[in-house]
C-alpha cells in the first residue's frame, strides 16, 4: 500500500491548528514533514491521524462550546457593539424630530 501524503492545509485541518502552526511546529521538528522535490512540504497521513489525539501545542485552546464563543464575541466587541447601538439611537432621533 502506498503512502498517503498530505499538504500543510490538510494537515492544519486535521490538527486544528492554522497553517503557520504547522509550518512553524514542522520546522521545530514537533511535526515529521518531509520535502518532496526539494521544495514542497508534506505530511503523512497516517503519523498526522496518529497525532490528532496525542497533539496539543502549547498555547493551543481547546475549541469552546457556543455559550463560550458569544461571551468572547460581546467581551471583546463591547465597544463596536456599544458605538452602534448609540449611532443607530442618535439616527432614529435626529430623523424621528424632522
Amino acid at each position: 500500500m502506498a503512502e498517503k501524503f498530505i499538504n500543510i492545509r490538510e494537515t492544519a485541518e486535521i490538527l486544528g491548528l492554522t497553517e503557520k502552526q504547522v509550518i512553524d511546529l514542522s520546522g521545530e521538528g514537533k511535526i515529521p514533514a518531509y520535502k518532496i522535490g526539494g521544495e514542497f512540504l508534506r505530511f503523512r497521513l497516517d503519523q498526522i491521524q496518529t497525532m490528532k489525539d496525542h497533539f496539543r501545542p502549547e498555547g493551543a485552546q481547546p475549541k469552546q462550546n457556543f455559550k463560550e464563543q458569544i461571551h468572547d464575541f460581546f467581551y471583546f466587541n463591547d465597544f463596536y457593539i456599544l458605538t452602534l447601538i448609540i449611532i443607530v439611537a442618535i439616527l432614529l432621533f435626529i430623523f424621528k424630530h424632522k
